[in-house]
């Protein structure tokens, strides 16, 4: 099995993302992810744009799968997010959301990953997010 259907498998008991939000996992690589967000009316502001919580939802997962990548065959998830910057660069108004998130750092203990949200049809930037990791 491949660790993109390897994360599908253990990600599922991540019932908010998964199913709440409906968020894919579209590859997950060793200290890297992508994943995707088909936007719906449920996932938009009174603007018609995703509300920020989506985009920082998407970006959460994405550096959750990235930073677990490295055990997930044990199905043991030691990092959880500490802290987390997101910044909004234009408003997402898109149908579809793609969050790509690599390391910019990673120790023993902290981790520092950074995932950039797009629009995923024009493959405009909507968000940038650095979130720093611990392992528990």
């Amino acid at each position: 099995m491949d660790l993109t259907a390897i994360a599908r498998e253990v990600f599922l008991k991540d019932r908010f993302a998964t199913e709440a939000t409906g968020i894919n996992i579209a590859h997950a690589g060793v200290h890297e992810s992508i994943c995707t967000l088909d936007l719906t009316d449920r996932h938009r502001n009174a603007r018609g744009a995703a509300m920020g919580g989506v985009m920082y939802t998407l970006a959460d997962f994405a550096a959750a799968v990235a930073a677990n990548s490295d055990d997930l065959e044990g199905g043991v998830l030691h990092w959880v997010s500490l802290d987390a910057s997101i910044h909004y660069l234009s408003p997402a108004l898109g149908n579809r959301l793609k969050a790509t998130c690599k390391p910019l750092k990673t120790g023993r203990t902290t981790a520092l990953y950074q995932t950039i949200v797009s629009d995923a049809d024009s493959d405009r930037n909507i968000a940038i997010v650095e979130t720093t990791m611990v392992r528990i």
